[in-house]
């Protein structure tokens, strides 16, 4: 009777973790564009993604069109971001590339804009470029946008392969 329970508890939350997934995955990709900073102007919501500790990779800033149709939403905890309403573009542009630079191995910063599904700018990311013979690679993230409705979702992520190597060396220190 206990295992099938727990079985059952399983399963259950097994379905709301596919729920979850599948619900985010159901908006359309949205396609991003690298530019220069010298072409972004207007009013902009600056999310600023990361900076939660001194080794935090995962440094990202976006800059989302005041007064558009859309609003972006980070997919991760509320602790995991900031967000500062009706900033200049100068200052954004400021903000964010202050922000992403915070890791000791930054070397670069990446612009894009992130258009709509038909090719409109909605909003502008901010990459941290690293030091590739520390990492590996130059551009150590995964980021998505999707479009649901008249929200643009993001989901930020290391890519996999440092993910797996960071896993893998934790395990090791964690057996000394």
């Amino acid at each position: 009777m206990k295992k099938s329970m727990r079985d059952c508890i399983i399963s259950f939350m097994a379905l709301i973790v596919l729920i979850t997934i599948s619900s985010c995955a159901a908006g359309r990709g949205l396609k991003t564009e690298e530019i220069r900073a010298g072409t972004i102007s207007g009013t902009f919501t600056v999310i600023l993604y990361g900076g939660r500790f001194s080794g935090d990779l995962e440094n990202v800033a976006i800059l989302d069109i005041e007064g558009d149709r859309y609003k972006f939403e980070v997919f991760a905890p509320d602790f995991d971001y900031r967000i500062k309403t009706g900033v200049p573009a100068q200052e954004a542009i400021k903000i964010a590339e202050r922000f992403i630079a915070f890791h000791g191995s930054f070397k670069y910063s990446q612009i894009s804009q992130i258009k709509d599904m038909d090719g409109k700018v909605i909003g502008y990311e901010f990459r941290p470029l690293y030091s590739a013979s520390e990492f590996g690679f130059f551009n150590v993230l995964e980021i998505d946008y999707w479009l649901k409705d008249n929200t643009v979702i993001t989901k930020i992520d290391l890519i996999p392969e440092l993910k797996r190597q960071r896993y893998f060396d934790d395990k090791n220190n964690d057996s000394e």
